[in-house]
């Protein structure tokens, strides 16, 4: 058997050339979850360098990369140092213990950032400069440009800046996560060293970039930038008169983003989990970057004020919150930007008035970003003023902040129709903005019902009930994105119209599960989790195991973000050992280790990392040729599996399974421009053209083909 090597270093999962799997708990044919997430965060990285991008959305894809680190910090890192320091519950597939966990995440994102380095040194500046967008440091600037930054930092900055030092008689201030806060060494007249910190404008108060007023050093047809903390830094003699300024070093705390919401200490949810955001703001610390050039003891006497260890501290050797650099999207090139498309509107949604009836006759499948949300938002608010109209349930877990959809369910409560909106406030990130949009709907007269505190729900749906010639007709949406016209035209996700009398039925039982006390543990056609998905799937890849094992046809093939669940992971191997064929498209995270001989050399698995973020989930089993395609909501991880409402649904109709698999699924699997292939090792490497193989770019066909899925083309 080959060894199978770690990438970046060693690491608890290798498999010696002698040693022969003998058990499916063996740790070593499983990837571990953390270090499959810096993985993906490598192949971002990738498409920040690839030349064939436009050059201000390889600045996005660097942006992606920081915000990417940036959550997993927060959200990851914090329960490793917290299993470390009172153990871990349960060890991860893998074996890895804590320790080694956050060990060989320091040497994958210590690795990540010489990358970030040279992608921003050797690629993306110089590349930005020959564009003729410069990125600048003060100390570039003629003294009469310096001059004008001081002035414009006289007016703009110096009032809301606080310098705030720190000795025995000024304690270590508090240092909110994610800011950029820069380390002031000062030395007063006697001597004596001293420390200070200030924190740099952000969240919105100011831009990262500051954009000089003209090109000027006769470039005046350029934009130029310089990052506002250089512009402090280069200024800090105003804030601390009468000492000198000796040194001045960049750095930022990351915060753990996880709380738990304390019921006991309110009346509602939804104070809990306003009381739960706040809190985040001063949730212990999970990281320390820091400049560079910082001084060892000063980045250690941080570290130890923050109550950090030592490898948590990350050396960034180019400028901190690389999340920020989104700004770059605001220049306007458009010579360096993606091409502008107008998504595919199929006739039959075309007319909003129309949109009810003809899906009560015929179901439709729509693919966003390449067709259009719109239809969505007209069928919902055509049916807030239909008289037919008698009810609309639906389910909200990220909702954009001028959210049509919204807008549309509150007129419908004017008009006199029953409305419940079963809104997910702990969604991640979007606390603040659900919170917003659930007071707003309650004050409308919607029913709005939350979440329980221990199970998100992420489940997908909307339903609409009305009027019809033998009583009321049930027409539903289901998807795998959310409810989010923004998102809607970045975002890799398919929707099902359908009034599919058993599906609707599925999803009428389902609301009521949700809004009230009814119990439901099977469902005519849908699979839900917490549960149902779990045993629908495995017993699925048992089914074509069967199928296999008497004809020899046995196929499989997911398009899913991630694959981490062990159970799922074991029967897709049991799958593989008897012969299963099995493709897997795995945007994110994977655990599972393919091409293990005798174990999972029957599975292939690759990732598409493009211009739109695939989020769609394609579940698909031959079986016999009366092939299944299931879509939906959940991925295969114990999140989605055990502590969600999710669904996956059946595709019923034939004419639809046989486009989806043969249009979508089936043109992700062929990718071999974007697509990169997971090898045994853990590493990712992009496929390579075969002899006389053609290109295919998944997304780049899929945009030329709008419509194809439909039939109109």
């Amino acid at each position: 058997m080959t060894e199978l090597r770690a990438p970046y270093g060693s690491y608890k999962g290798q498999i010696a050339e002698s040693m022969d799997i003998t058990s499916l708990d063996d740790p070593r044919l499983f990837i571990n979850r953390e270090l499959s997430w810096l993985d993906f965060n490598r192949r971002v990285l990738e498409e920040a360098e690839d030349p064939t991008q436009p050059l201000l959305e390889r600045a996005k894809f660097f942006a992606i990369c920081g915000s990417n680190l940036d959550e997993f910090f927060m959200s990851r890192v914090p329960g490793l140092i917290r299993q470390s320091a009172k153990g871990a519950l349960e060890a991860p597939a893998d074996g890895m213990t804590p320790d080694e966990q956050l060990d060989a995440i320091k040497e994958r994102v210590d690795y990540l950032l010489k990358e970030y380095r040279r992608v921003w040194e050797e690629k993306l500046l110089p590349e930005l400069a020959e564009a003729g967008i410069r990125i600048l440091r003060i100390s570039e600037l003629t003294p009469e440009r310096r001059a004008s930054l001081r002035a414009y930092f006289e007016q703009n900055l110096f009032p809301i800046l606080t310098p705030l030092a720190f000795d025995l008689n000024h304690p270590f201030p508090f240092i909110s996560g994610g800011a950029i806060n820069l380390a002031v060494v000062v030395r007063d007249s006697m001597g004596h060293e001293k420390f200070a910190r200030v924190k740099v404008p952000g969240g919105g108060l100011l831009p990262r970039l500051v954009k000089l007023d003209d090109g000027g050093e006769g470039r005046r047809n350029d934009l130029q930038y310089v990052f506002v903390e250089d512009l402090v830094a280069s200024n800090l003699d105003m804030l601390f008169t009468g000492v000198r300024v000796e040194a001045v070093y960049p750095f930022r705390v990351t915060r753990d983003a996880e709380f738990e919401i304390e019921l006991d200490e309110t009346h509602d949810l939804l104070t809990a989990m306003e009381e739960g955001v706040e809190s985040r703001r001063v949730g212990d610390s999970s990281r320390l970057e820091v400049d560079v050039e910082m001084p060892a003891r000063i980045a250690e006497m941080l570290a130890s004020k923050l109550g950090l260890a030592p490898n948590l501290i990350y050396r960034s050797p180019i400028p901190l919150a690389l999340v920020d650099l989104w700004q770059m999207l605001d220049v306007q090139r458009p010579d360096l930007k993606d091409a502008p498309f107008l998504p595919f509107t199929p006739k039959l949604l075309a007319n909003e008035r129309t949109i009810l009836n003809n899906v009560a006759e015929r179901d439709v499948v729509l693919y966003h970003p390449y067709d259009s949300f719109q239809p969505l938002i007209g069928m919902l608010q055509q049916a807030a003023v239909d008289p037919d109209v008698m009810a609309i349930k639906i389910t909200f877990y990220r909702i954009d902040q001028n959210s049509p959809l919204v807008e549309a369910l509150m007129e419908a409560r004017r008009n006199g129709k029953a409305v419940a909106a079963v809104l997910e406030l702990k969604a991640k990130f979007d606390e603040t903005n659900n919170i917003s949009w659930a007071r707003q709907l309650e004050q409308a007269g919607v029913h709005v019902v939350y979440g329980p505190v221990d199970i998100k729900i992420h489940a997908k749906m909307c339903l609409i009930v009305k009027r019809g010639r033998d009583g009321p007709i049930r027409i539903c949406h289901l998807s795998s994105g959310n409810y989010n016209s923004k998102t809607a035209r970045t975002y890799g996700d398919i929707g099902y119209l359908t009034a599919d009398p058993e599906i609707t039925a599925d999803v009428a039982d389902l609301f009521n599960a949700l809004t009230g006390y009814s119990l439901r543990e099977e469902y005519k056609r849908m699979l839900v989790s917490p549960n149902g998905i779990r045993k629908g799937i495995v017993e699925r890849i048992d089914r074509e195991i069967a199928r296999h094992q008497q004809y020899g046809d046995g196929y499989i093939a997911f398009k899913i973000n991630a694959l981490i669940d062990k159970g799922i992971i074991q029967a897709l191997y049991r799958a593989s050992m008897a012969g299963v064929k099995i493709d897997l498209n795995v945007r994110g995270l994977c655990s599972l280790r393919p091409g293990v001989p005798g174990v999972s050399d029957n599975i292939r698995v690759t990732s598409i990392i493009s211009r739109f973020l695939e989020h769609s989930r394609i579940y698909y089993f031959r079986n016999g040729g009366d092939s299944e395609v299931l879509l939906g909501s959940s991925d295969m991880m114990p999140r989605n599996l055990n502590r969600r409402v999710e669904i996956l649904f059946p595709v019923r109709e034939k004419r639809l399974r046989k486009v989806l698999v043969r249009c979508i699924l089936e043109a992700h699997l062929r990718d071999n421009v974007k697509a990169r292939e997971l090898l045994p090792s853990g590493e990712w490497a992009r496929v390579k053209l075969k002899e006389d193989e053609k290109r295919f770019d998944s997304q780049e066909w899929l945009l030329a083909n709008r419509g194809a899925w439909h039939g109109e083309r």
